[in-house]
């Protein structure tokens, strides 16, 4: 029996599975939503909700605890200025995962990782053709 075992080693050596999952969260700290696979996100999930959790206690030493994962001094700024300030109220669950579709190659099961509350961007309507308003009218 394996007690206490409480990580996927997700078929990697542990310097990649490392190395890895800080990529996956920096990059979902800097863009707010990434896509992955299922197993993966859901190790991103623990990494990123525990820098997050640094990152609204503050301080110097949590900034430096932060910084070993999060390898990119942005991103960093990021997490103890805009999310600090996005999730002082909240208590937890700064994630969530939606499982999407099957990868076509290996049918792996894509889910997409993203973080709570987060700031649509909204898209701008592309501009009517003149023919489309002449329809109209």
């Amino acid at each position: 029996m394996e007690h206490r075992v409480g990580y996927r080693k997700l078929q990697r050596t542990t310097a990649h599975r490392i190395a890895m999952l800080r990529n996956m969260v920096t990059s979902l700290l800097e863009h707010e939503r990434i896509e992955t696979t299922l197993p993966k996100a859901k190790e991103a999930r623990r990494l990123a909700e525990r820098i997050i959790t640094l990152g609204k206690k503050g301080g110097v030493h949590n900034a430096r605890l932060a910084a070993r994962h999060v390898k990119n001094r942005d991103v960093l700024q990021k997490v103890f200025g805009e999310l600090k300030d996005r999730y002082s109220k909240r208590a937890g669950g700064y994630t969530r995962i939606l499982k999407g579709h099957f990868r076509k190659g290996d049918a792996a099961d894509i889910a997409i990782i993203e973080l709570v509350d987060r700031k649509e961007k909204a898209f701008e309507a592309a501009p009517t053709t003149e023919t489309e308003t002449e329809k109209k009218a």
